[in-house]
């Protein structure tokens, strides 16, 4: 395959989540930043990309790429022989569990912490006060999902079984984020979760992702300064 190229924002979890796959296989890539701003993710350009108009788009020299989660897919197929793990089982069965829990990262995880996300995250960034309600509402969905990972974790080291994997991968960014509320509590009062999240989380390829977002925060918070 050819040249990588990530378009997407440093802030933005569905980029980091391919920045990570491409840390953890040690590949290297081209970042070109979509100004949300601008909406340039909307833009004619960009939408020739991604016809939704959400980041990331992926290129691999002349294959064309959107969705975060297809995309790590590609990356750990295509380059499988780069980096120490392979992210994904050779074995038929194993990979069918390391699909249900992307599945379920995808469909009962992700769309609680986007929207604690916006009011917990980006609301005080903005300088704007999050709903409590919503806060409340969805609080009481993520403690219930979390006593599922709780039940999961005490089976096996990660999701998908005794490897990390996609499975555990995808959950990083809005992991790293929650981790940073007053949702901390939920995580770290179930061991098995907590655990699993301590040894994610302190992986050199998503401390590598951290250290790129921050100039990004601080942007954000001196923009709201002034």
């Amino acid at each position: 395959m050819g040249h990588l190229k990530v378009h997407g924002n440093l802030l933005s979890p569905a980029t980091q989540r391919v920045f990570v796959c491409l840390h953890e296989k040690n590949l290297d890539y081209q970042f070109i930043n979509v100004d949300f701003s601008t909406s340039e993710h909307k833009s004619p350009p960009f939408l020739a990309f991604n016809p939704f108009g959400q980041v990331p788009a992926f290129e691999d020299g002349d294959l064309k790429l959107f969705e975060s989660r297809a995309i790590t897919m590609h990356i750990v197929y295509v380059y499988a022989d780069s980096g120490i793990t392979p992210l994904v089982s050779k074995e038929i069965e194993k990979k069918a569990v390391e699909g249900v829990w992307m599945e379920v990262e995808k469909h009962q995880f992700e769309p609680i912490i986007l929207k604690l996300d916006w009011e917990l995250v980006m609301k005080p960034v903005l300088g704007m006060e999050a709903d409590a309600a919503v806060v409340a509402e969805n609080e009481k969905k993520l403690a219930a999902v979390l006593d599922v990972y709780e039940a999961r974790l005490k089976e096996s080291k990660y999701l998908g079984g005794e490897c990390f994997t996609l499975a555990d991968l995808h959950h990083l960014p809005n992991l790293h984020n929650m981790l940073g509320t007053q949702m901390k509590k939920h995580f770290e009062s179930r061991p098995h979760v907590k655990a699993w999240c301590d040894e994610i989380l302190a992986r050199p390829a998503w401390k590598k992702v951290v250290d790129m977002q921050e100039p990004e925060w601080k942007r954000l918070a001196e923009m709201e300064k002034h």
